[in-house]
């Protein structure tokens, strides 16, 4: 295996380190130093997390938990171009902007269609359990390697604008794996057995469409309180979808899965505790409503549900 998904989890945490690297060096910084921190301890978690014990590493979390809960997770004074020299540099490259950004799906793709099974001396050239990952991941190497060029820039450049997104981005960058771990947890306590308990006392299982029903809603519901569909994935399926619309019901477990996600995302659209992608984009493009991006999401969330709830059914 030559291209593993460890290189591309060691590549995050080298930009992370950079980018707390230039935080603690920058005197002009309002809060320099628990910023700086904050950014390190998460770059730890990719370079060195499974050399780690797990407790050191839970202690790591709770630490950046206190930085970002007492508001030491701050936002620089990045120096940008004055606004004709960011015009004429766009009238300059026109449509070649977007080069970049389709670059990332093609690799993706032939990576993941075409070149997924290449072999270079007997050895995988990618992650064969990680084999879209990986591809994504050189799929972003070739898209900077793209921008570097088009714009005539520097790599070193590109780690300023790193760093910029990701102080504005925040603390809401560490969610989704925060909350992907958060569903694991709720698992292993028996969060799923509870729910599964409640809903069979509750409500009536014995008709089909309520069993659907009851799942595909629940997705949307737990990813709404968890901000996260992987982190309300492990409690709903190991409640409802595994013994209930598998055990029960005879569905095909890869498309409960499918469509269960599916309704998980839909919850996303609807919740303000997917910051990443409801609150940041609305601070970015300085909206005066934070919720704005929610409220224009709520019809189309609402709308899918119903669809999944029918896809579900005659599906499985």
């Amino acid at each position: 295996m030559i291209l593993s998904i460890q290189y591309l989890y060691w590549l995050a945490g080298a930009i992370l380190a950079i980018t707390a690297l230039m935080t603690f060096t920058d005197k002009n910084h309002p809060k320099r130093w628990t910023t700086g921190l904050f950014w390190a301890l998460f770059s730890l978690v990719f370079l060195i997390a499974d050399l780690l014990p797990p407790v050191w590493v839970g202690i790591g979390v709770l630490l950046m938990a206190l930085i970002a809960g007492t508001g030491g997770v701050g936002l620089g004074r990045h120096g940008e171009l004055p606004p004709k020299k960011r015009q004429a540099s766009a009238q300059r490259l026109r449509n070649k902007l977007f080069i970049p950004a389709l670059a990332i799906p093609l690799v993706t793709v032939i990576g993941s269609v075409i070149v997924k099974d290449a072999h270079i001396g007997g050895v995988p050239l990618l992650d064969p359990k990680n084999v879209t990952f990986v591809s994504l991941g050189v799929g972003c190497l070739v898209a900077l390697a793209l921008a570097c060029w088009l714009t005539r820039d520097t790599p070193m450049q590109s780690m300023r604008e790193s760093r910029r997104l990701t102080e504005a981005l925040g603390w809401a960058l560490v969610l989704p794996q925060m909350l992907a771990m958060l569903g694991l947890l709720f698992n292993d306590a028996g969060v799923g057995k509870a729910v599964a308990h409640l809903t069979t006392a509750y409500i009536n299982m014995d008709y089909r469409l309520v069993a659907v029903t009851v799942y595909v809603v629940g997705m949307a519901l737990f990813t709404v309180v968890m901000g996260n569909g992987f982190a309300a994935f492990p409690v709903m399926t190991g409640g409802v979808g595994v013994p209930i619309l598998v055990g029960v019901y005879d569905a095909n477990p890869a498309v409960m899965a499918a469509i269960g996600m599916f309704s998980g995302y839909c919850g996303t659209l609807m919740t303000p505790m997917a910051a990443n992608f409801n609150i940041v984009p609305a601070a970015l493009l300085n909206l005066p409503d934070k919720n704005s991006v929610i409220k224009a999401q709520i019809p189309t969330a609402l709308a899918l549900l119903l669809v999944n709830i029918v896809l579900l059914y005659v599906l499985m």
